[in-house]
């Protein structure tokens, strides 16, 4: 049985602008005490077609943990526009948190998100490039894939 139980992820600040930073309250349960870190991440899949275009948002470690219940919010800054294929830059995409224990990931949560323009004319004849000031992000809440995995937890390599 995983010694981690993720209760509730909450996003914040949703529908935002692109560049406002990604925000999510994250709540979970510790079984029993943890000794080393959780590493936790949120990453941007800047297009379908290569995890080249993904981006690590942010990666912070949290730990050790005592048993019990446990609440942070995680806050990354958005993903560099240059590095997304404009061919991606407006539609659909997917936001993942992970968490890793001794470098074995136990859990994924994954969001999807829509970035488009908030002025329908935009809408209808978007630009060529895209204009990332113009975009709005809005993150499915109420729809997360959460995938869990086994790992051994006693194991300290």
């Amino acid at each position: 049985m995983a010694k981690v139980q993720i209760i509730d992820v909450e996003v914040l600040d949703n529908p935002s602008n692109f560049f406002n930073p990604f925000q999510f309250q994250i709540t979970f349960d510790c079984m029993e005490n943890l000794r080393d870190d959780l590493e936790w991440k949120i990453i941007y899949v800047g297009s379908a077609e290569s995890e080249a275009c993904d981006q690590i948002l942010d990666s912070v470690l949290v730990g050790p943990i005592p048993a019990g219940r446990h609440k942070f919010v995680f806050q990354a800054d958005p993903p560099k526009p240059e590095l997304i294929p404009v061919q991606d830059a407006v539609g659909v995409t997917v936001v993942i948190i992970t968490c890793t224990y001794h470098g074995h990931e136990f859990v994924r949560v994954g969001y999807y998100v829509n970035n488009e323009y908030a002025e329908p004319e935009l809408r209808e004849t978007p630009p060529d490039k895209p204009d990332f000031n113009k975009l709005t992000r809005n993150i499915l809440s109420s729809a997360p894939r959460v995938t869990r995995f086994k790992i051994n937890w006693d194991d300290s390599a």
